[in-house]
């Protein structure tokens, strides 16, 4: 795209950028009083929900779904491992593995903070009419396609931009 095929006003990754960022923030300062970051909450979150499932997964299984990183998911669940809120414990049947489960005080923290972080998606889907409103739908089933959409990196993305100039 050349500067005069340029979108005037803000591109839609500069929009998903400054609101993933605004929605971090805003969830770091409501769980402050927690003792939580927003990663840790993504983490504690999608632990209670795989353990709701009947699951005990695995640090990497944790890593690809909350899209964090395994080595990042590694230090966040020794940190809460000393703070009490998880254990980590050996894979039964894959040495290289770790489970993590939620201890009794960790599930209770978790479920506190589930509350905070839900009244804070109340005030951001406002706007859209709330959970429920059919725009709300709308911009979650776009969202999920976009997050479906393959966004690794290869050599052909590379070449096209080192071509164009």
């Amino acid at each position: 795209m050349s500067e005069s095929d340029a979108p005037m006003g803000p591109t839609p990754g500069y929009l998903v950028w400054r609101l993933s960022m605004k929605w971090r923030v805003a969830v770091d300062r409501a769980l402050v009083a927690q003792g939580l970051t927003h990663a840790q909450y993504s983490l504690l979150a999608a632990l209670l929900a795989t353990q709701r499932s009947g699951r005990t997964p695995t640090q990497r299984e944790l890593a690809d779904a909350t899209g964090l990183e395994a080595l990042y998911v590694s230090k966040l669940a020794r940190a809460l491992e000393g703070t009490g809120l998880i254990a980590r414990t050996p894979h039964p049947t894959d040495t290289r593995a770790v489970q993590l489960s939620l201890t009794d005080h960790g599930r209770e923290a978790t479920e506190r903070a589930i509350t905070v972080v839900h009244q804070l998606l109340d005030r951001l889907l406002a706007p859209l009419g709330g959970w429920d409103s059919p725009r709300t739908a709308v911009l979650t089933r776009e969202l999920k396609s976009l997050l479906n959409a393959p966004l690794d990196v290869t050599n052909d993305v590379t070449n096209d931009a080192t071509n164009q100039e």
